[in-house]
């Protein structure tokens, strides 16, 4: 024994836990120390009574009963809060952990338990060659897919071995801040922007990696894996309540893993929660590409964003073509493609930044000082008692943000017979291609919620522009902005793909092909229709995009998804101040949209750019927000904790910062735009 006069009357014993491998060696130390001894002095002391000669560097103190890591070793115990009580464990701060990312396959890799989510993440994304990394996030499986599981193994259904890549010896950096090197364009792995397949002479730069060539198919390469039988397995939202649930899960980008109760070996997803996909490119983000083409055909085939048949039929045909293999005799068939058609794809392709990121400067354009404005003839549809509806074609006339009309055109120089504000509205597509039916619906904000118009134009040509126009101007922005023209032929490239026709060259019989229309279509549309039936139907789809290569059929399939009215929302079940009821608070790029949980319908809409602040007050898990004009709301979240909608509110601010010029993320900023303060 040591007699306290040694030690001091102030020292104490402290039982530390080591997690290490070694059989033999004892496990539980106790330590006799004082509350002046720094972190690292106590480690120091506890290796030198483990006496096991091994690499400690990676080892650090987690204190079980507080849940938090004791990193700062120049900190004292006293100042730590560390009494005799404690029990600290001396554990590594690397682990393996199960990623299932958004392509269903499964990864298995090293990842620092230690530090922020965020930080976690962006080293998770080096690993896979994914860049920006700020975009994606970890989320938790919610209860209704896990009881989904449980039940399905509890029928005997022998469960499905799936395929799991063990990326076990990737070198992880120990907290160290992600090279800029790897993000540079001179550094990064280049991929063939036809096929996706990465270039042997850049995968040898990392030849520590474990990105072998064969990993990178893995992972940038589409393996479908979408049959019946595995979407029945799945867990499908069929309410807005439903897809609540889904975003109840993710993790707090500004704690580690260990202090949200992860522990080794746990499976966790890999997904994009942030819907701005910036600086998108063939050459160095084949692996990004995918997994996010992944992402929106699992979220289109488990219905968990609408979309009407014909659209899923454009899906269907997208899908076959980004197969390997597949639909060969289609793609031979259309050889006939006139060049100029494969032109105008490719120069289409070629501004998909624009498309895809909300905004470039083009040089074609030049500056404008003149606001540019529509005048045509268009029908008004007004809802009526009684489901009755009636239709008249008014002369209107798009301004700045704003729609008037008129009773001829010959009336437009005087007033108007009403003037509609399309700043922070909702503009969703009512367009059947086959039917010949191309309209806009405007959800317009007004005191006591939203007011429903319907606008029709005879075709795709009179529809793009004002399409086009409507969505700027929700945005607040003109038809002088520079991205008006390259979203106008957005949609016409869309509509365009709707618009098929069999032609008598392209004609095939179904059977003759190797292709299970099941594996492209949801459970709903497949029960709809036979095999052939669909098969037929996407076939006749498929012709207007068979001259793609594997690359641009995703790209054109991520701009097909961003098309739809319901991109980008993550929805949560909220209660606002004053209301008894709950309503559903979609979250999006640029808006929060207040939703009936009945109906579906939109009641208010809230556009960040006019947002002034917001705050979180932790006591009673509110969240305040106030905008221009004197509109303030306030809101608990009762899906989810509220300090995912505040980090989405900040997160997405945080992403409208992001230049080409500086391609260097700025951390503090977005821990003190999304961290609060609890």
């Amino acid at each position: 024994m040591i007699s306290s006069n040694e030690y001091g009357s102030n020292s104490w014993e402290l039982l530390v836990t080591v997690d290490h491998q070694h059989t033999e060696v004892q496990k539980e130390f106790l330590l006799q120390v004082t509350g002046d001894l720094h972190i690292g002095g106590l480690m120091l002391k506890l290796v030198e009574q483990i006496k096991i000669p091994q690499d400690w560097s990676d080892y650090a103190f987690w204190w079980e009963q507080k849940k938090r890591w004791l990193l700062k070793t120049h900190w004292t115990l006293d100042k730590c809060g560390v009494q005799a009580d404690a029990k600290l464990i001396f554990t590594t701060q690397h682990k393996m952990l199960r990623l299932r990312l958004p392509n269903m396959k499964t990864v298995r890799l090293k990842v620092s338990f230690s530090a922020m989510v965020f930080r976690a993440v962006s080293d998770i994304c080096r690993i896979l060659n994914i860049r920006r990394s700020e975009e994606l996030s970890l989320l938790k499986q919610s209860e209704d897919v896990l009881k989904k599981k449980k039940r399905r193994d509890k029928n005997g259904k022998e469960p499905v071995t799936e395929d799991v890549l063990n990326l076990c010896n990737s070198p992880v950096s120990s907290g160290l801040s992600g090279s800029p090197g790897l993000y540079s364009k001179t550094m990064t792995p280049t991929y063939d922007p036809t096929s996706g397949t990465p270039a042997s002479s850049t995968i040898t730069w990392f030849s520590d990696s474990p990105l072998t060539e064969q990993n990178c198919n893995f992972l940038a390469l589409s393996h479908s894996n979408s049959s019946p039988e595995t979407l029945a397995e799945m867990y499908q939202p069929r309410t807005l309540g439903d897809k609540a649930r889904l975003n109840a899960g993710w993790l707090d980008s500004s704690r580690s893993l260990m202090e949200q109760g992860i522990l080794e070996d746990d499976q966790l997803l890999l997904r994009f929660k942030y819907y701005t996909f910036f600086d998108l490119n063939p050459k160095y983000d084949a692996v990004r590409i995918n997994q996010i083409y992944e992402q929106a055909r699992w979220a289109i085939l488990l219905e968990e964003i609408d979309c009407t048949e014909e659209e899923m039929l454009i899906f269907a045909a997208l899908q076959a073509r980004t197969w390997p293999d597949k639909l060969q005799l289609s793609s031979e068939v259309q050889d006939f493609t006139c060049e100029s058609e494969v032109d105008e794809v490719e120069a289409a392709l070629s501004n998909l930044e624009v498309t895809l990121e909300g905004g470039k400067l083009s040089s074609a354009l030049e500056d404008i000082t003149d606001i540019p404005k529509l005048a045509d003839n268009l029908r008004l549809v007004r809802q009526r008692r009684l489901t009755l509806r009636t239709i008249k074609p008014y002369w209107f006339v798009f301004k700045d943000t704003s729609i008037s009309y008129f009773k001829n055109k010959e009336s437009a120089l005087g007033e108007p017979i009403e003037k509609l504000n399309l700043k922070g509205c909702e503009v969703v597509p009512d367009v059947n291609v086959a039917s010949k039916k191309f309209g806009i619906k405007l959800l317009i904000p007004v005191a006591d919620g939203m007011n429903e118009v319907y606008l029709r134009c005879e075709n795709e040509n009179q529809y793009a522009p004002w399409m086009a126009a409507c969505v700027l101007a929700s945005k607040g922005k003109t038809m002088a902005d520079s991205s008006y023209q390259s979203e106008v032929e957005k949609i016409l490239s869309f509509l365009k793909m709707k618009n098929w026709t069999m032609s008598s060259q392209a004609a095939c019989d179904p059977e003759n092909i190797d292709m299970k229309p099941e594996c492209f279509i949801s459970l709903r549309y497949n029960k709809k229709h036979k095999s052939k039936q669909l098969a037929a139907r996407i076939l006749e789809a498929h012709q207007n995009i068979s001259h793609l290569s594997l690359v641009q059929a995703k790209l054109h399939f991520i701009q097909a998804w961003q098309s739809l009215p319901e991109f980008g929302l993550s929805y949560y079940i909220v209660r606002f101040k004053g209301s008894k009821k709950e309503d559903v608070l979609g979250v999006s790029y640029n808006r929060l949209i207040r939703i009936d949980i009945a109906t579906g319908d939109p009641i208010t809409t809230w556009r960040f750019s006019n947002m002034k602040q917001w705050n979180v007050n932790w006591e009673i898990r509110q969240v305040a927000i106030e905008f221009d004009q004197n509109v303030s709301i306030a809101f608990t979240c009762l899906s989810a904790d509220c300090k995912i909608i505040h980090e989405y509110i900040g997160g997405y601010i945080f992403l409208s910062t992001r230049s080409k010029q500086n391609e260097t993320l700025d951390e503090d900023l977005f821990h003190k735009l999304t961290g609060g303060q609890e």
